[in-house]
């Protein structure tokens, strides 16, 4: 076994690809996904989202996709601030597009935002050809870490902008023992009997542990290609913001 492979966190102890295991999650999650993100968040996921797409604006990013799109949060918020001519949304989970979909039926979003099964190690689109790439909460999930950024990184144009919302550690005493406690115990519990997944938000607290926050997601960034790279904590360190350019 690698030392990378030791660091792989999945969702279930099952025997399968964690890919396989994280779409199987979410399909599981998807009915209660967007009630359990304000309820667990008390309702500041949105803001976090809020200032990740402030990252980006109207006049250099008109064309945009969001990897992980799950239920296309990110996608309505990118339209709200930005206005673009094309969002497409991308996410691994049916069960997610089809939640997404939804929503964007019903707010009447369907001629800017489109949603689709992808797999974020291997997508379909042509080189160069956003303004911009968007994940929110999703490069924690990719099986292969360095190669779903590798792949936003050929999509996105020279010049282009990828912008990453996702957790990190807090590391001020005692908020970050407050936090351990909470994702750790209370989450889950939460998350269980509202989800009915077992596993579901235990592997939240495992795999947000297991990520290279900080400075380290910020030299993976640099190693496949992104310039200019930057990060920002949110919430005194319970997720971050980061940005880097082609």
């Amino acid at each position: 076994m690698t030392e990378a492979s030791k660091n792989i966190v999945k969702p279930y102890q099952e025997v399968g690809s964690k890919k396989e295991q994280v779409t199987n999650m979410f399909d599981n999650i998807a009915p209660k996904y967007d009630l359990l993100n304000r309820v667990l968040t008390l309702g500041i996921d949105t803001i976090w989202r809020k200032k990740a797409i402030s990252q980006l604006n109207s006049k250099e990013h008109q064309t945009i996709l969001d990897v992980a799109t799950g239920t296309a949060d990110i996608a309505v918020e990118i339209n709200r601030q930005l206005t673009p001519k094309e969002i497409i949304g991308m996410d691994i989970s049916q069960e997610m597009i089809n939640y997404g979909n939804k929503k964007i039926s019903k707010q009447k979003l369907d001629k800017v935002i489109s949603l689709e099964v992808g797999d974020s190690e291997n997508m379909r689109y042509q080189d160069n050809y956003f303004d911009a790439v968007t994940v929110a909460f999703g490069v924690r999930n990719f099986g292969n870490l360095e190669k779903g950024l590798s792949e936003m990184h050929r999509v996105i144009r020279n010049g282009g902008k990828a912008v990453i919302l996702e957790f990190s550690k807090p590391r001020i005493f005692p908020f970050k023992q407050l936090y351990n406690f909470y994702f750790q115990y209370i989450l889950p519990f939460i998350g269980r009997k509202t989800s009915k997944d077992q596993r579901a938000y235990e592997y939240l607290y495992e795999s947000v542990q297991a990520f290279p926050d900080y400075d380290n997601f910020g030299q993976i960034l640099e190693k496949v290609g992104f310039r200019s790279v930057q990060w920002k904590s949110l919430s005194l360190g319970i997720c971050t913001i980061y940005t880097g350019i082609k």
